[in-house]
């Protein structure tokens, strides 16, 4: 790097942390935290313990952003004038020493940004994820089962915690079907950049003539709501249909009809739960479920109504991510047009690169 490149990258970064100033409106956030304190010294402030919480919420919500932003902001103000220093005292120490650091800024600054383009109230809500294979049997199946893998490792890594909601064993090997929740901040604001088809080519284990196969599987990710967001249901808008539980759990799951599905009639959206062996607990976490569902829907339709286009449903043509280990090892994002040879760690889970990208993509 010579410090023409490093000017470029500097005129960047100072161009990135505007934008991020324009959408923060840091001044505001500071007269809201002025208010929130003012709120928070009065006594009767805990009469109300749910709304006090909630306020208590969104004062370190409004804090963390804060700081993060004034912490890039110190950091490349900083740089920008020893940057104006070096090149008048033509100081190549000091250059030397803003070309080892230009790294750790650029990920400061695109840290920033994340957590800025992370600022919708549902962002920071806990996400719903349910994987189901496509066709092909066995094989989309494993393939299901290594995606469920990869986020469940994905939240062990953000020392997330995981709730099972469903799960049903496949025929030979992989999952037919699976849901769970992954809780914790910003959980819904990360995996909705995973909501879509996801398409694996392999030499398969499967084959004995160790063919090439292609596979697919839907990944699909709502926020999970909570009682102050009203979806209402009426029971003339859905079916609800009970069976026998399969798959792993123990006998007793099985031997009554504890499983819930539930079908809503105008969408076609459909939910399960076999998880518990109360057909109430199983019938409740399904209709949670289909709230988010339908509570994403309308967030789907409201974002594709602004943007001026028509929200088009998930189609198994239109993948958003292909994981190719035969004949190279590649993943390649179709919204970041950005591919990834770290096809092994991405698996195990390492998997937030791709998805910053993927919000940063879809943000410019």
């Amino acid at each position: 790097m010579d410090a023409y490149e490093y000017s470029q990258i500097l005129k960047l970064l100072n161009t990135k942390l505007e934008n991020i100033k324009n959408i923060l409106k840091p001044e505001e956030l500071n007269k809201r935290l002025k208010e929130i304190e003012e709120l928070e010294s009065s006594q009767d402030f805990w009469s109300d313990v749910e709304t006090a919480t909630k306020i208590g919420i969104e004062k370190n919500r409004i804090l963390s952003k804060l700081s993060k932003f004034n912490k890039a902001n110190e950091a490349l103000s900083g740089t920008n004038e020893l940057y104006e220093l070096a090149g008048e005292e033509k100081d190549e120490d000091t250059f030397e020493l803003l070309f080892e650091e230009a790294s750790d800024l650029e990920e400061l600054i695109k840290s920033t940004e994340i957590s800025v383009m992370l600022s919708s109230p549902d962002d920071v809500l806990n996400a719903i994820v349910s994987i189901h294979p496509g066709a092909g049997g066995t094989e989309s199946q494993d393939w299901a089962s290594i995606l469920y893998r990869m986020y469940l490792r994905w939240a062990e890594r953000k020392d997330f915690k995981i709730e099972l909601l469903d799960y049903q064993d496949g025929e030979e090997a992989g999952i037919k079907d699976v849901s769970f929740i992954i809780k914790g901040e910003n959980a819904y604001g990360y995996l909705k950049a995973e909501n879509g088809i996801h398409r694996l080519v392999r030499i398969s284990p499967f084959d004995s003539n160790a063919k090439r196969h292609t596979s697919f599987a839907s990944v699909m990710v709502s926020p999970e709501i909570d009682d102050n967001i009203d979806i209402e249901i009426e029971d003339k808008d859905i079916r609800i249909d009970t069976y026998r539980a399969s798959g792993a759990g123990g006998q007793h799951v099985n031997k009554t009809e504890s499983a819930i599905r539930i079908t809503h009639i105008k969408t076609g959206i459909v939910v399960q739960c076999q998880n518990d062996r109360s057909q109430h607990k199983n019938k409740a976490s399904a209709m949670k479920m289909l709230k988010s569902r339908l509570y994403e829907l309308e967030l789907e339709k409201q974002k594709a109504a602004s943007d001026g286009i028509e929200k088009s449903e998930i189609g198994w043509g239109h993948q958003i991510r292909s994981y190719v280990l035969q004949p190279y090892q590649q993943v390649k994002d179709t919204r970041s047009n950005i591919g990834y040879s770290n096809v092994d760690a991405i698996l195990d889970g390492d998997i937030t690169k791709i998805i910053e990208d993927v919000l940063i993509a879809q943000s410019s």
